[in-house]
């Protein structure tokens, strides 16, 4: 598995990340134990480097994240970099949370969950506009000062938000959305990380699972999956995708790849990428997802990639208020 520097952090990180949003429930059922077993194979395969998020299931998928990685996190602690997110309330009156009393009591929700006396990297999960940015910053500050947080990054946030919480304390890592149908990082996000050394790693490379070649017009989602009230799984803008996909395939196969490892070596390909979060629930898929690391594009192939997608149709994916 290759490795990389993330950014301010100094943390040696594989390049692909094991994301647990996939035993959040928010994504139809799953087997825990399945799910354990494919986080201990990735460890196997080199993945050093583990996502997930108090929203995840309120914990859930922190405790099958730990559950899985026990041995490590009780007695090798630096064998494994360990990043959460928090300050976000599904469901509650308030959506975005960056409260000082709301961030501390998700970092004490968070290292009890997953039993362990510090996290490696705490992520701001959404931004909440109505505490300064800047104080958000500072609340957090705190907690590294306390020993209960290492390094402080933030999800989903534009540049101007990044900007604003610089004003207080380093923005460390940036966690945004990226992929061939979802681009919108590139003009500003992707510069603005890349002048000031910020590590990112982005979710959803596969486009929540459009990019693993493995749906069709008959696919269809259970009502607790949220791409079940997604637009862009459903009718004209489903099928236009598939279309693209159909030919992604093909220039995949002519490389002796599936179109999965492509989309994600195409993310890892672009400057200022440095890690691609991938999710598995078996040990096979997340074997898929690794060999990507080793997939080798050149300026011709991303070019054509580009081309090939250029027709795709934006696919967004669900917020704290909702699904689009």
């Amino acid at each position: 598995m290759k490795t990389t520097r993330l950014g301010k952090t100094e943390l040696e990180v594989s390049r692909i990340a094991f994301g647990t949003w996939q035993v959040s429930g928010e994504w139809g059922s799953y087997d825990a134990d399945q799910a354990q077993r494919a986080i201990r194979h990735a460890l196997d395969l080199g993945v050093n480097f583990f996502d997930t998020a108090q929203a995840y299931g309120f914990g859930e998928a922190e405790e099958v994240l730990a559950n899985a990685l026990r041995s490590e996190l009780d007695s090798n602690r630096d064998s494994v970099v360990i990043a959460t997110k928090g300050g976000i309330n599904p469901g509650g009156d308030k959506a975005r949370d960056s409260s000082r009393e709301y961030l501390r009591s998700g970092v004490e929700s968070s290292l009890k969950a997953m039993k362990i006396d510090h996290i490696d990297l705490y992520q701001i999960h959404w931004p909440d506009t109505e505490t300064p940015f800047e104080d958000t910053a500072g609340y957090l500050q705190e907690l590294v000062d306390e020993g209960k947080i290492r390094h402080v990054g933030v999800s989903n946030f534009d540049e101007q938000q990044m900007a604003a919480f610089d004003r207080r304390r380093p923005v460390e890592t940036l966690q945004p959305p990226y992929h061939l149908f979802r681009r919108g990082i590139e003009e500003k996000i992707l510069p603005y990380v890349r002048e000031n050394d910020i590590g990112t790693l982005v979710y959803s490379p596969l486009g929540s699972g459009l990019l693993t070649g493995t749906m069709d017009s008959s696919t269809t989602f259970e009502d607790s999956d949220w791409r079940s009230q997604a637009s862009a799984f459903q009718g004209e803008k489903f099928e236009k995708n598939l279309a693209v996909i159909e030919r992604l395939k093909s220039f995949a196969a002519d490389k002796g790849v599936e179109v999965s490892q492509l989309a994600i070596a195409w993310v890892l390909a672009q400057e200022g990428i440095d890690v691609a979060i991938v999710g598995a629930r078996s040990d096979r898929n997340i074997e898929r997802s690794l060999a990507a690391v080793d997939v080798e594009l050149s300026n011709e192939d991303v070019a054509e990639i580009e081309k090939i997608t250029a027709d795709g149709v934006q696919v967004s994916g669900a917020s704290p208020e909702g699904v689009a």
